[in-house]
């Protein structure tokens, strides 16, 4: 698993600091495994202190980076939630390669952390693994709001560029 050497964020140590603004945007496709990486990044926001993220659904993941980038111009941090199964044909790859570059355009444009919950698997095993279920090795949907929401922080201690 990915998640090996992966660094332990204190949420909570800042829970009482200036109240952040997080949005998080999910994709439609593999309900349960979107139900644990929600479920996931909701859990790290009430961990951080954060009462009401708002949440906005994508078709796909392919409209993450679009929606993202809207919600990027009124909120401190955006977390991007989906997962692509490898199939037969390249879908796969233009998927992932167009969302990763997109949610990272979204993230510079706009100097707002994004924080990359995008599942890419090779099978439906994995993407369950990853999911923050019951019975799953990773909780990414977690990380990545834990991420962002890090990430928030840092800049906001940063003297603003200029």
């Amino acid at each position: 698993m990915s998640g090996h050497g992966s660094p332990t964020i204190d949420l909570a140590s800042h829970a009482d600091g200036p109240a952040l603004r997080i949005a998080i945007v999910a994709s439609s496709w593999h309900e349960q495994v979107m139900d644990g990486l929600i479920a996931g990044a909701l859990r790290a926001c009430a961990d951080a202190g954060i009462a009401e993220p708002v949440l906005v659904r994508a078709p796909g993941s392919f409209e993450l980076p679009v929606i993202a980038d809207r919600l990027a111009r009124t909120h401190d941090a955006v977390v991007a939630l989906g997962v692509v199964i490898r199939g037969g044909t390249p879908h796969f790859e233009y998927v992932c390669a167009a969302a990763t570059d997109g949610l990272s355009r979204v993230a510079l444009d706009h100097g707002v952390p994004v924080g990359f919950g995008l599942l890419t698997c090779d099978d439906d095993k994995q993407a369950l693994d990853r999911a923050g279920l019951e019975g799953s090795r990773e909780d990414k949907g977690h990380e990545a709001a834990s991420a962002a929401i890090a990430t928030s922080r840092v800049l906001a201690g940063l003297p603003a560029g200029d």
